[in-house]
């Protein structure tokens, strides 16, 4: 995924599928780098973890 659209992700108001390895999470925060974002998984638990963005994936 590249930085425009998670841009637009954390902008929108409208629940939109992202993949990280084929597991759906939520994108909390994109870092200043660019190249990395602060995610954590749907669902119950909230363990978040910092990944490259060219590893997401709108599903």
């Amino acid at each position: 995924m590249d930085v425009n659209r998670i841009k637009q992700i954390l902008s929108s108001s409208s629940d939109i599928d992202v993949n990280y390895n084929g597991i759906s999470v939520w994108i909390d925060s994109l870092h200043e780098d660019g190249k990395t974002a602060t995610v954590h998984l749907r669902g119950p638990l909230e363990e978040k973890s910092v990944v490259e963005i060219t590893e997401l994936e709108e599903v």
